[in-house]
């Protein structure tokens, strides 16, 4: 059960069709299906001359491109473990990682080897790929050139660890979610049926994870022309000049992309004078998530793709995906409910997952119990609590066990994942988000919930973000404000939600997010930035 022989299948199935493309500056690089399976094959040869064994760990440093993915087809040929981390994280992030995983071998580019210097985990690491330029000491990645495919695959079994990613760590020590062989081929049945996914479409692909589902399913992946890592500043002209050369029919990607392209849309639009459109290329299906993604961006997207369909995907790094929600199923009841503090809307949980809502005890273990147990704590539709989810495509556990205690539990013996967030379902089993479980407010006033305020500020057109945190026993909404917002925009936004019985508004220049997507509120880092301006 090798992830890679489903991939290799499809090469076998339309050799000559573009796999990946990628641009460079006015140039553009495609490998067809055919051309990553054969130097995926001179890849795995070149890992196992040098010495690697099923199981071992490579740590791979090259960023979204033709060449990861042909070094990730490569691990998976031998039953080696791609192991992945952000650089950007900092050094101390780095070396917890490498003391976590100790990996045996190091890929990337030169730039990636210059870390070396810098981290001792690094210099630990016995063998080294350079994949672009020199690096001392490191194989030059350009050798496959000269070697035979190595057309075998290693046989795998289903619990056999395939790939090897950690959380940010900045409660802690980082947690390495291990995806097994059997894992993936789990999620990609659940992507491939959750967002549609045809052979033969042209996908703009924006995160790694979801070009292995492309590869697997026969769709060509084209890897934005941009710094993926800071999908909130991209610079949207490039981008959406790929999506019409390379005709792109679908997307899934951060909020915070989309809204950069949007603002290019606009902008090409006004250039046009009064009959530019404001257009996302030839895109028939976009998928949004892993963010809140509220509902006037999601009219926006719609607007700009009238020929498709937007839909939002909500999941999580151990479990994608958990629900989704077509943009075009929502009705005006349900934008009432929205904009009146029910919480953000995600559509029905995917048929292949489990979810319940239990009472909220985040920060608190919970123990093993029966199914007895498990039905006293779960609750009934329109009551909120903890959302946990079960299934095949759900991380049953962190490596070694390090993180498990306060996000795992079993119910007779099967694994349920605390996703940490807070929600409810409806009575017609839709999955309402309510923010983050240990976020909530408790009062003299009763309850309120971060997305319940936030998604009824997001509602004015000039409130750009919002977040709403408790400071010494006061509620307080931070909100960052458009160009156009009115003078008078604290004392509007307050009246809007006059239930929600806030003591101030306040205004900030810029609300942090977080580093992955741009997109979702930093609170930590809020509650740092209102007691600087004095609250």
């Amino acid at each position: 059960m090798n992830i890679s022989r489903i991939l290799i299948e499809q090469a076998a199935a339309r050799p000559d069709e573009p796999a990946i493309v990628e641009s460079a500056g006015r140039s553009t690089n495609a490998i067809t299906f055919g051309g990553l399976a054969e130097r995926s094959a001179r890849a795995a040869a070149l890992l196992r001359a040098s010495g690697l064994d099923k199981g071992d760990q490579v740590l791979v440093f090259q960023p979204m491109s033709i060449e990861l993915y042909v070094a990730l087809l490569a691990v998976f040929r031998l039953g080696l473990v791609a192991t992945v981390l952000d650089p950007s994280a900092g050094r101390r992030h780095i070396e917890q990682c490498c003391d976590i995983a100790r990996p045996k071998a190091f890929l990337g580019p030169a730039r990636a080897h210059l870390l070396r210097l810098l981290c001792r985990g690094l210099r630990r690491i016995q063998t080294h790929f350079v994949t672009a330029g020199r690096a001392p000491g490191a194989t030059r990645w350009s050798r496959i050139e000269r070697l035979k495919p190595l057309n075998s695959i290693t046989a795998c079994d289903a619990s056999h660890a395939a790939l090897l990613t950690f959380t940010s760590g900045s409660t802690g020590i980082p947690k390495a979610a291990v995806r097994s062989h059997g894992f993936l081929l789990a999620q990609h049945a659940v992507l491939a049926e959750s967002i549609d996914l045809e052979p033969g479409e042209v996908d703009l692909a924006t995160l790694p994870i979801f070009v292995l589902a492309n590869l697997a399913s026969g769709v060509t992946s084209v890897i934005p022309q941009c710094d993926l890592r800071r999908p909130g500043c991209v610079e949207p002209g490039p981008v959406l000049e790929q999506l019409e050369r390379h005709g792109v029919t679908r997307t899934v990607g951060s909020p915070a992309l989309y809204e950069r392209l949007l603002q290019g849309a606009w902008a090409a639009a006004r250039a046009g004078g009064e009959n530019g459109e404001v257009r996302l290329g030839p895109i028939e299906k976009l998928y949004t998530g892993g963010a809140p993604v509220f509902p006037r961006l999601l009219q926006e997207l719609r607007v700009a793709i009238p020929q498709g369909r937007v839909t939002v995907v909500y999941g999580s790094t151990e479990a994608e995906p958990i629900a989704d929600l077509d943009w075009d199923e929502i009705e005006s009841a349900d934008l009432d409910a929205m904009h009146a503090g029910s919480g953000l809307l995600v559509g029905r949980p995917v048929p292949q997952i489990d979810l319940r809502i239990v009472h909220n005890r985040w920060g608190k273990p919970l123990p093993a119990m029966n199914a007895r147990e498990f039905a006293e704590i779960a609750l009934p539709p329109e009551r909120s609590g903890e959302i946990v989810v079960s299934g095949p495509h759900v991380l049953a556990g962190y490596l070694n066990g390090v993180g498990d205690e306060e996000t795992k539990f079993r119910v007779e013996g099967k694994a349920w994942h605390r996703t940490g967030d807070a929600g409810y379902l409806d009575t017609a089993g839709r999955l309402w988000l309510l923010g983050r479980a240990g976020a909530v407010i408790r009062d003299e006033r009763g309850t309120i919930h971060p997305f319940a305020a936030e998604c009824a500020a997001n509602q004015l057109p000039w409130v750009e973000r919002s977040a709403l945190a408790g400071r010494n026993g006061k509620r307080l909404l931070a909100v960052q404000l458009g160009p156009r917002a009115p003078a008078d925009a604290a004392r509007r936004v307050q009246e809007t939600l006059s239930w929600a019985r806030l003591d101030r508004v306040v205004r900030l220049p810029r609300l942090p997010v977080d580093r992955r997507h741009n997109a979702k509120v930093d609170y930590p880092a809020l509650a740092q930035e209102l007691k600087r301006h004095g609250n």
